[in-house]
């Protein structure tokens, strides 16, 4: 895979030229889907034995980060990872415990540890710390010298933060996207959603962990979600503005890029399944599934996608002054008028970064060095040509109200079987026992030759782990399994 190199951000009303570092040719979109693929296998990254290691901090302690530890340490340029979320039993068993606070208000003590530790690498994971500007913070040593981050800056972060800034950079970049407005008045809001002939998606405009998109089955949902937003604050201040938007049909999927300042690196797109059940139904969660590669868009689309979306926000976001280094996480709905933006978040999804990383053959730390430094087109990248289906297992009550504390039984006997890896996220170790501790517990991923074998593989190991009141969708990459015969 090679990326696409762009050129610095054209005039308003001029639109942005696209030039690809290799094999710039269409193809055809019957043949497998991954994006960018050279007609001729490119060697993996590989990092050479002069390469001195390096020294990674990761912060962050979810599913997301435990696939993302896994990816790391399988790096021959690993020296020694240092992790700020050791309660993660998944997490603690790869890396250092860090010996500091880890939140905003101490920034300063992360920054020590990092200049003691000879910190040459930091890997942010989830969008709380990038949106507290950790990015910011940890990109420059005590001396001066400067320190490789994956991940973007506050500025940049804003993008998924606030909702309402990045409907208006879309607006502004003339990206398709639904047709919406904003509010930061419930009264307003609600009398404008009751004037409705169809409900509206209801969005809290902040950070609510994924969980804060309602999209309501009639207007009287649709008021009762911006009230409970609004006024119960359901999504805590996150719910201080709200977006409403037009309900768009089509199919959703997720296609995930890295950006070093100059280039684009489309990743293999993935597709998640975001309803608590089968056959999408019930609330939206954080991600009860994802599978890899998806093959919804052909190669023709995804270049519509990386020309008319990835490489207009990523101009848009340079006129405000900002520089995008990072995962640009763009959620589309594949609409009868083309593709449109649901929204961007600013790092990998979880669980989309579960089966992404089991097919990563390449070098993790050399593929986030080169994101960090604006090296993305002096690198191949590569990626298994197995499937990968990724099975969430979610707590009792999620999401509304998870139970913790069951005990969970199984995960040695699944990670047993070839080709499976389970990522903890909340799970807790209590007194040597594993416990419940979150609402999506942990992920089941696996890789198969088609996606009907992963798909069965992933199952067969799940079925193998217990906890009382699990939840668990048992239609994940079904589609996709059927389709492809």
């Amino acid at each position: 895979m090679s990326p696409t190199s762009y050129q610095a951000a054209p005039p308003r009303n001029q639109e942005p030229t696209l030039g690809h570092a290799a094999n710039s040719g269409k193809r055809n979109p019957d043949t497998p889907l991954e994006p960018r693929a050279p007609a001729v296998v490119q060697p993996t990254i590989a990092a050479m034995p002069t390469d001195p290691p390096i020294n990674v901090l990761l912060i962050g302690g979810g599913g997301r980060e435990h696939a993302l530890a896994r990816a790391i340490a399988r790096s021959p340029r690993l020296g020694t990872l240092h992790i700020t979320h050791a309660a993660n039993p998944g997490i603690a068993a790869l890396g250092t415990p860090v010996d500091v606070p880890v939140n905003a208000r101490e920034l300063y003590r992360l920054q020590q540890y990092a200049d003691a530790n000879d910190i040459g690498l930091v890997v942010i994971g989830p969008e709380d710390p990038l949106a507290q500007g950790f990015a910011d913070a940890l990109a420059k040593r005590g001396d001066g010298r400067p320190r490789s981050v994956f991940g973007p800056t506050r500025d940049a972060a804003r993008l998924e933060a606030d909702k309402s800034y990045a409907k208006h950079l879309i607006r502004a970049a003339s990206i398709p996207t639904a047709e919406g407005r904003s509010f930061d008045n419930p009264d307003a809001a609600i009398e404008f959603l009751s004037t409705r002939d169809e409900p509206y998606v209801v969005k809290a405009s902040g950070l609510a962990k994924g969980k804060g998109v309602i999209v309501p089955e009639s207007v009287e949902q649709a008021v009762e979600a911006a009230r409970s937003i609004m006024v119960d604050r359901a999504f805590g201040d996150a719910g201080s503005r709200i977006i409403v938007e037009e309900r768009l049909t089509g199919t959703e999927v997720s296609v995930l890029a890295l950006c070093d300042g100059h280039n684009i690196l489309t990743l293999p797109p993935c597709q998640d399944h975001k309803r608590l059940r089968d056959a999408d139904a019930g609330p939206n969660t954080g991600g009860m599934g994802a599978f890899c590669p998806s093959s919804t868009l052909d190669a023709d689309t995804l270049e519509d996608i990386e020309r008319d979306v990835l490489v207009p926000i990523i101009d848009a976001l340079r006129r405000e002054d900002v520089e995008y280094r990072g995962v640009l996480y763009a959620g589309l709905m594949l609409t009868h008028g083309g593709p449109k933006v649901l929204e961007f978040n600013v790092r990998f999804g979880d669980p989309e970064c579960q089966p992404l990383m089991a097919r990563l053959e390449s070098d993790a730390i050399e593929l986030m060095l080169a994101t960090a430094t604006g090296r993305l087109d002096q690198i191949e990248v590569t990626f298994s040509d197995q499937h990968a289906v990724t099975v969430v297992l979610a707590s009792a009550g999620y999401p509304e109200s998870p139970r913790t504390g069951d005990e969970i039984t199984g995960i040695e006997e699944a990670e047993s079987m070839p080709g499976v890896t389970v990522d903890l996220a909340g799970v807790r170790d209590h007194n040597g026992t594993l416990v419940t501790a979150g609402g999506r517990v942990l992920a089941v991923t696996a890789l198969g030759p088609s996606m009907s074998a992963a798909r069965e593989l992933a199952y067969e190991a799940a079925g193998k782990i217990q906890f009382e009141g699990a939840q668990m969708r048992t239609d994940i990459a079904a589609h996709a399994a059927a389709t492809a015969g």
